[in-house]
């Protein structure tokens, strides 16, 4: 069974019984170029083609989260996103950065240029979208194999 499949399956479940569960539905980031941004996000971490919805260009992940880039003016916030992704996954994501020449990060202070962290016995990098958000990529949730930073 897919996982959105399960995951709907175990919210009505929940509803009938009278509680439910807390998930992450979507989140939205600005961008100077709101479609540039989208498909930037998902040609690296090999998802679907965004999708337009009203003002915004929409990247859901696989567990059905929604990445709604909108289009602002002046200066952009940078912000974080991490998302969590299978060894496989990683491999590829990690080509595509390299192939595309972007600067990536062992650790979030941007000290370990050209190198990735081994944390939890995993491995994560980190990487700036065109806008400067700072994009987190993991193998292992933080905390799951032990690593204290």
């Amino acid at each position: 069974m897919h996982v959105a499949s399960m995951l709907r399956s175990m919210l009505v479940s929940n509803a009938k019984r009278g509680r439910m569960s807390v998930n992450f539905n979507h989140t939205i980031v600005y961008a100077h170029d709101s479609r540039a941004s989208a498909t930037f996000l998902a040609e690296v971490l090999g998802l679907p083609a965004p999708t337009r919805w009203g003002p915004f260009q929409v990247v859901t992940t696989h567990n059905d989260t929604n990445i709604d880039f909108m289009d602002a003016d002046g200066e952009i916030t940078p912000q974080h996103y991490a998302f969590l992704v299978s060894e496989s996954e990683f491999d590829g994501i990690f080509e595509r950065v390299r192939e595309r020449s972007l600067p990536y990060w062992a650790d979030p202070a941007q000290d370990q240029a050209g190198e990735i962290n081994h944390h939890d016995g995993g491995r994560g990098f980190y990487f700036e979208d065109p806008n400067g958000h700072f994009l987190e990529v993991i193998t292992r949730p933080y905390g799951s194999g032990g690593w204290k930073p």
